[in-house]
């Protein structure tokens, strides 16, 4: 079994046993923590008329206020157990959900043929893929946003990982959101100094904006403050592209 296929059924399994519900993964913080502010970042950027794509969507938590925001939003995700919790938890049907494996770039094309040009979400999925498929994945936010689309890709930092040890070293143990991280082997990847750039940047994508922030997770210390791991975003864009609007 290929590194790529471990990592789709560690994903498929970790779904599967989940229940699906806002705030159950580690990660999965209330928009009004992480989208929100993320969308206040790209504004400036954005031509609001186009779509949305939430890429790595999970459960859907994000896409739902996102399609508040755009035209139209559709969450894709690896998991199939994901995209079934996600289209569950849409109870007012705002939003779209579909499995996609973002190294499948012929699937990525097709879906940007069937959307056309489209702005891109995508939180937290560079670090946790396997590292042969960072640049296909990064490719895909670029065939997604095609000229005139914008993206923001927002990643943990190699910080994080003293943040999550900290976790982890609580007085009870990992606490279980953690717990069923490590059970399905989602470890985070340790991300180098300069590698989201040059990926970025290896995908045809020119950055825009950046800057640093706290990446908000659903996960409490014991003294009842919220775990957030330290992080880097990048609004991004087809080098050359035209200015929304323009």
């Amino acid at each position: 079994m290929s590194a790529s296929e471990r990592y789709a059924r560690a994903w498929e399994g970790y779904w599967a046993e989940s229940k699906g519900e806002p705030g159950e993964p580690f990660w999965d913080a209330d928009a009004t923590l992480t989208a929100a502010p993320h969308t206040e970042l790209f504004a400036p950027h954005v031509d609001r008329t186009l779509p949305v794509v939430d890429l790595g969507c999970g459960n859907g938590t994000q896409t739902r206020y996102l399609a508040g925001h755009f035209p139209r939003a559709v969450g894709v995700d690896l998991s199939a157990s994901a995209v079934a919790h996600a289209r569950r938890a849409d109870r007012d049907a705002v939003a779209e959900f579909e499995q996609l494996d973002l190294a499948d770039l012929v699937g990525v094309r097709r879906l940007g043929d069937r959307l056309g040009e489209a702005n891109v979400y995508m939180r937290a999925v560079l670090h946790q893929s396997d590292p042969a498929d960072r640049a296909p994945v990064a490719a895909a936010v670029a065939l997604v946003l095609g000229r005139r689309g914008r993206g923001f890709v927002v990643e943990p930092t190699a910080a994080a990982k003293a943040v999550l040890q900290q976790v982890a070293d609580g007085p009870d143990g990992p606490p279980e959101r953690l717990r069923q991280v490590r059970k399905h082997r989602l470890r985070p990847a340790e991300v180098a100094p300069g590698e989201l750039p040059a990926l970025l940047g290896g995908a045809g994508l020119a950055i825009l904006d950046q800057g640093e922030t706290g990446l908000a997770m659903s996960q409490r210390h014991p003294d009842g403050t919220r775990v957030a791991l330290p992080a880097q975003w990048f609004v991004v864009a087809a080098a050359g592209g035209s200015r929304p609007g323009g």
